[in-house]
């Protein structure tokens, strides 16, 4: 994919003159063994229990390298977190790691902001470097060079309230899908039934909540649709597959009223929805719903099954001061072992661990059946969610466009081809 113009912190950092560190083919080896060196790690999670384990890894990696003086994960708030790690970046206080989201992998990836990683990585006695899966690693290489670890690949799956369904007298989930009743459709008009009957909300999309619409790519998906070809250089909000599916969306939230409309809200794991759709890091707030659940695939669109994931990478930021000992604790943090730990919370992308007995133990909510016929096979073929170079900027013109969207007599068609039109120029 390509931009027409660098919009981010992030790509700017293309003409700096650390490109060439990144060019080199590695972390490049200190003029001199360095001693006291504090790494820092900026991070999404401001959960305790991460925390703890991520610390608990450092200290380990600590004990055998007295070099390091310190690791610290730092917490940034999410929902400004790319801003925050660019503007460190173009100001100077570049950290030494960071998670990147999905969205923004093809900015950091394109730009030089990013140490390669092959030679570390494959360099590390016992990493097993052929052991991570192409599919997860895809979106974070350039020109045969790993830019950043895929360190969670999560994939999207539906949670079913069973005691909301019974109360609407609608069949259990699992029969549901035992049926093949497991459309679209299908939880277009059971959802409608939940609402009528207990005036809870009948499906959920998470995190959407009418701002983040690259989210509404876990339903779109279904329809064969996407925001722009897979070169990144044309728009396709207005094709037909993808009017289809914003058409079945319009419908939920304005006539069947099966899905939330704008202004309202339900949280599913306080019991407020019969159905959500989300990521599986999510199971862990089932433990304070006090309702019987299930966990299913996505349900199947026009175009049959399919699956969405989402990714974070973790990678070495070339402006960091410490590149080469940023370079060898990442090798450390992702080696086989701390990658099953890691596991617990962020489902891996190595094969040997994508398996029923690896993921179940790291996931005691589920069962090995839940996790071998939905969790491994969302990984294992799941599509990451949409990504672009300026993926920030392209973000914002979609957001505006699509608020035309939710109201109830809304032209949709027109509404898309107006998002094409703010957004080509940006391709």
């Amino acid at each position: 994919m390509r931009s027409a113009k660098p919009l981010t912190a992030a790509a700017l950092l293309a003409a700096t003159a650390f490109v060439a560190t990144a060019c080199a083919g590695g972390p490049a080896p200190d003029a001199e063994p360095a001693e006291d060196i504090d790494l820092r790690m900026t991070v999404w999670t401001s959960n305790e229990d991460h925390l703890s384990l991520f610390d608990s890894i450092a200290d380990e990696y600590m004990a055998d390298h007295p070099e390091i003086a310190s690791i610290t994960f730092d917490p940034l708030p999410f929902d400004d977190y790319t801003s925050t790690v660019t503007t460190q970046l173009a100001g100077g206080n570049a950290p030494d790691l960071a998670w990147i989201l999905e969205n923004s992998a093809p900015d950091f990836v394109s730009s030089g902001a990013l140490v390669p990683l092959n030679d570390v990585l494959e360099s590390t006695e016992g990493y097993e470097f052929d052991d991570l899966s192409p599919s997860a690693t895809a979106l974070w290489e350039s020109e045969g060079e790993l830019l950043a670890y895929p360190f969670s690949t999560s994939p999207f799956v539906v949670f079913a309230n069973d005691d909301l369904l019974a109360q609407a007298g609608q069949q259990a989930s699992a029969q549901l899908l035992a049926d093949g009743s497991w459309t679209w459709e299908d939880v277009d008009s059971i959802g409608a039934a939940v609402r009528g009957a207990t005036g809870k909300a009948g499906f959920v999309v998470r995190d959407f909540d009418y701002l983040n619409w690259d989210y509404l790519s876990t339903v779109w998906n279904g329809w064969g649709a996407a925001p722009w070809t897979e070169d990144g250089a044309t728009c396709t909000f207005a094709d037909d597959e993808m009017v289809e599916a914003f058409e079945f969306l319009h419908d939920a939230a304005f006539t069947s009223q099966s899905m939330p409309g704008p202004g309202t809200t339900a949280d599913f794991f306080a019991g407020e929805a019969a159905f959500t759709v989300t990521q599986i890091s999510r199971a862990n707030l089932l433990e304070e719903g006090g309702f019987a659940w299930n966990l299913l695939p996505l349900p199947e669109g026009p175009v049959g099954e399919y699956a969405v994931t989402g990714q974070a990478g973790i990678g070495v930021m070339s402006q960091g001061e410490n590149t080469q000992a940023a370079g060898e604790f990442l090798a450390f943090f992702t080696n086989p072992e701390n990658a099953e730990k890691l596991a617990a919370y962020f489902p891996p992308p190595r094969t040997s661990l994508l398996n029923a007995e690896t993921l179940a133990a790291a996931n005691p909510l589920l069962s090995e059946e839940q996790i071998e016929s939905v969790v491994v096979p969302g990984i294992e073929n799941g599509e990451v969610r949409p990504s672009h170079t300026d993926s920030a900027e392209i973000g914002q013109q979609v957001r505006a466009s699509l608020d035309d969207l939710w109201v109830a007599d809304a032209d949709i068609p027109a509404v898309l081809e107006a998002t094409c039109s703010a957004i080509d120029p940006l391709l």
